[in-house]
């Protein structure tokens, strides 16, 4: 049976600042996908994270279906309307256009989709991120899906012998798509190469070279080139199949353990650790840390099984203990150096403004390289 995984999320509003939805919002967005998606859906779920929403649906219509984004769209609208009548803070915001238009990649929500033939049994995860970027996935997933230090199956499973490729797209380019695809192992250096710029170069897709099947995808939108400005963080979700030809889900979250430095946190314009959480959990220290939670789920001829919170483990305890460590010394060093993004990367207008104001006052000096040219003439002319 072939499905189609669509995952959209957007804020559209939450308690006390950028924390956590009002459940009476979540709950309208959740029975309005009920009642509107009878005939779309075969099932759905519906959570949170930090103040973001993510609708989880599964259909047969494929990707980038204009009637399940629409669903989406006005799931979130509805959303909206509950937020204002709550006085939620930040209602709509990431509903950047006024009107849908087909599909809601380039109005703010986002969204990753993937299309494939159910296996008699299909694991996969739902990872969705807050106060950070899509860039956020790019070290756990090239660990999981390219290196043997964190998935055993490239030695232990012939079905992964092959490898898998890298969609890697140029999110910094808005005049389209603009993708590279590359194979690992063999292009293992290139891979990286891309990757270590999170702000510009993010994963948006996975297939295995066994089989041709797709592994994983990522949400790839930037608010900031929809918007012009700074409107908040990108907040991305990920779906990433496991077992089999693929990695094994502890395979999958193992990479999760580093607590990495992402960009995002405190007004989307600083670095702070990656923090994997439970389900539904919300934002605190400087708007952060950037955080990520994990749900696991099976589906079956479309209906999903209830999620499992793969980081409610005492084992993700321990790691949150560290991560709080990272965070708290990183923000030790305030606006210094690698603690803040660098300027290109700014979000907010208001170090970019007082740089132009201050460009404005600076002056080349001239005191001293015309008195020292004329002291050598006149010493030559002796």
């Amino acid at each position: 049976m072939k499905i189609t995984l669509s995952c959209i999320k957007a804020d559209v509003g939450a308690i006390g600042g950028h924390i956590r939805p009002s459940m009476r919002l979540r709950e309208a967005v959740e029975n309005f996908v009920r009642q509107k998606g009878k005939k779309l859906l075969l099932s759905f779920h519906v959570n949170s994270a930090g103040d973001d929403i993510a609708i989880l649906m599964v259909h047969q219509r494929g990707v980038d279906d204009p009637e399940i984004h629409q669903l989406a769209w006005d799931a979130f609208v509805e959303g909206t309307r509950v937020a204002k009548e709550q006085g939620l803070y930040g209602a709509g915001q990431d509903l950047l256009k006024d009107a849908f238009s087909g599909n809601v990649k380039g109005l703010g929500p986002g969204s990753a989709e993937m299309e494939f033939e159910e296996r008699p049994n299909e694991p996969f995860l739902l990872f969705t991120a807050d106060k950070t970027n899509p860039g956020a996935f790019n070290l756990p997933l090239y660990l999981a899906f390219a290196d043997p230090m964190y998935c055993a199956g490239f030695l232990l499973s012939p079905k992964m012998a092959k490898g898998f490729t890298f969609t890697i797209m140029d999110v910094n380019y808005t005049e389209g798509d603009r993708v590279i695809e590359l194979n690992a192992p063999e292009e293992l250096y290139d891979i990286a190469c891309l990757l270590r710029d999170n702000e510009r170069f993010v994963i948006e897709s996975i297939r295995s070279r066994t089989t041709g099947e797709i592994a994983a995808v990522v949400s790839t939108s930037r608010l900031h080139n929809i918007a012009g400005t700074y409107t908040g963080k990108d907040d991305p979700v990920a779906i990433v199949r496991t077992q089999g030809v693929f990695p094994a889900t502890g395979e999958v979250l193992s990479p999760f353990r580093i607590g990495h430095y992402v960009a995002g946190t405190m007004r989307g314009s600083h670095n702070g650790p990656l923090m994997p959480v439970k389900q539904n959990s919300t934002i605190s220290f400087f708007d952060g840390p950037p955080i990520v939670t994990g749900a696991a789920f099976c589906v079956h001829q479309g209906i999903l099984t209830e999620p499992v919170d793969v980081f409610d483990h005492p084992f993700w305890d321990w790691v949150r203990n560290n991560v709080a460590q990272k965070a708290a010394e990183i923000r030790m060093q305030g606006f210094s150096g690698p603690a803040m993004l660098p300027y290109a990367e700014l979000e907010y207008g208001g170090v970019v403004e007082k740089m132009n104001q201050l460009d404005r006052r600076f002056v080349i000096r001239a005191e001293k390289h015309a008195d020292r040219a004329a002291a050598g003439r006149e010493k030559r002319a002796v």
